[in-house]
């Protein structure tokens, strides 16, 4: 099996860089099995391609302005992450949305794609996140490792 947790994001824009600094938590925390490939994707874009080519599993973690209150979680799964992209939800979406419709067209498109996201408080310049988004960083990392969990994978605290 062949999975990539994919965090987007801009760390200088407070709450926008929430998806690195969820997969910097997940590989610190964690131990991960070879088959799991953390990728802290930054702003994402198309040189990303060959790294998320026929995947079983891709898993997401960025904000999402989906319309909640600050500091809300959101999990979009397979069929849903088409829709995710027909609205104007996160920053980074014409940039993995292109990613995605790439491997699509070209046979290579992840079996099974979830978004994790949260919806921002602020995207002004700073490097930290707000207190909003930062208390929820622990239930962003749960959800996410409860989708290694649900894809079969042995995923396990470090001591």
């Amino acid at each position: 099996m062949a999975v990539v947790v994919l965090g987007i994001g801009n760390i200088l824009l407070s709450d926008e860089g929430v998806g690195v600094r969820v997969v910097e938590r997940l590989e610190r925390d964690y131990l991960l099995p070879p088959e799991v490939n953390v990728i802290d994707g930054g702003t994402c874009a198309m040189e990303m391609l060959e790294q998320l080519e026929n995947l079983d599993a891709l898993i997401v973690v960025d904000c999402v302005r989906h319309g909640q209150a600050p500091g809300t979680p959101v999990l979009l799964k397979d069929d849903d992450v088409p829709v995710f992209f027909k609205t104007k939800l996160s920053p980074h979406q014409v940039g993995l949305s292109d990613v995605l419709a790439s491997l699509e067209f070209t046979g290579r498109a992840p079996r099974r794609t979830a978004i994790i996201g949260i919806q921002p408080a602020s995207m002004e310049l700073g490097m930290e996140l707000t207190p909003t988004v930062a208390e929820r960083l622990p239930q962003l990392l749960a959800m996410t490792v409860a989708e290694l969990h649900g894809l079969g994978i042995d995923v396990r605290g470090r001591a």
